[in-house]
């Protein structure tokens, strides 16, 4: 079956607990199977806020729903902290954590001032999943590679049952590292044969690194959400112009948008091709049509557990 989840507007955790609360409980209440969020140090502006920050507080906030955050910048932080953090989580919210994690690339400011240099990023990525997978399998990692030196490494009480980790990127060797690394492959602005593609070379990759086939793969979508395809464009072309500051259209062929039996339609070949997770980013009139919208698309697609 299918999961869908949507990601929460802007903001809604600086609301206070009880109106975070109260959004979450709607969303719960609709059937909707997890809350996603976003991880940003310093995008554009300055503007962020920490990916397991807000997964621990949505978390506590709701304790019925999962929380998907896709995706977190792991290359610019520190494996061990990660693992730490990781580990925490899992234990004040036990199995209720999807971990998707990326390189980034939309700020390389932001890459900068982390400490980090872009053009190492997707090494780094390599080198923190090879340390963070066994530390939050409860081993000791000793480790002396090019970003970390590592002796006996080890975080306590490791997860009895460490979050899936869906490693998301557009690229080959993104795909070929949720072979390596992942429990699936996080997709977003591709076509249907492209996730097609994606999850058969995340398997090959997987089969010759001698590790289990990667099936937790899932895809993100912008949404727009309204009575007709032309109220739903008209709300989300300008959404996602200000936010990449680039034109809509090279993403419109991508993007699904009108009523949720036209968003459904659209969606429901990833889910044939393999797609477990549908993460829908909604722009709807308000929250209420964003919550009704997607627990619809959900129905139409059959999703659930």
């Amino acid at each position: 079956m299918t999961r869908v989840g949507m990601f929460l507007p802007d903001g809604v955790l600086e609301r206070g607990p009880e109106a975070a609360r109260a959004l979450l409980g709607r969303i719960s209440d609709a059937g909707i199977d997890h809350v996603g969020c976003f991880d940003h140090v310093s995008f554009r502006n300055g503007a962020g806020f920490d990916g397991l920050i807000r997964a621990a507080a949505l978390a506590m906030l709701e304790p019925r729903l999962p929380v998907f955050v896709g995706v977190y910048l792991l290359p610019l932080r520190h494996p061990v902290l990660v693992a730490r953090q990781l580990a925490d989580i899992e234990r004040i919210a036990p199995g209720r954590l999807v971990l998707g994690v990326g390189i980034g690339g939309d700020d390389r400011h932001e890459v900068e001032v982390s400490g980090v240099d872009p053009a190492t990023r997707g090494r780094r990525m390599d080198e923190s999943l090879e340390v963070l997978r066994p530390l939050l399998e409860g081993r000791a990692v000793t480790h002396h590679g090019r970003f970390f030196d590592l002796d006996e490494a080890v975080i306590a009480p490791a997860p009895a049952s460490p979050p899936p980790i869906v490693v998301g990127g557009r690229s080959d060797r993104a795909i070929e590292r949720a072979g390596r690394f992942g429990d699936g492959w996080l997709g977003i602005w591709c076509s249907v044969r492209r996730f097609t593609e994606a999850v058969g070379r995340a398997a090959d990759t997987a089969g010759a690194a001698e590790r289990p086939v990667p099936t937790r793969h899932a895809m993100q979508f912008w949404c727009g959400l309204g009575s007709s395809r032309e109220e739903a464009r008209a709300r989300i072309a300008p959404a996602m112009e200000a936010f990449y500051s680039l034109p809509f259209e090279p993403f419109e062929k991508y993007t699904p948008y009108g009523t949720p039996e036209d968003v459904a339609a659209f969606i429901a070949p990833y889910a044939t091709a393999g797609a477990a997770d549908i993460n829908i980013i909604p722009l709807a009139a308000d929250d209420d049509a964003a919550i009704s919208g997607v627990a619809e698309v959900r129905r139409l697609l059959g999703g659930g557990a």
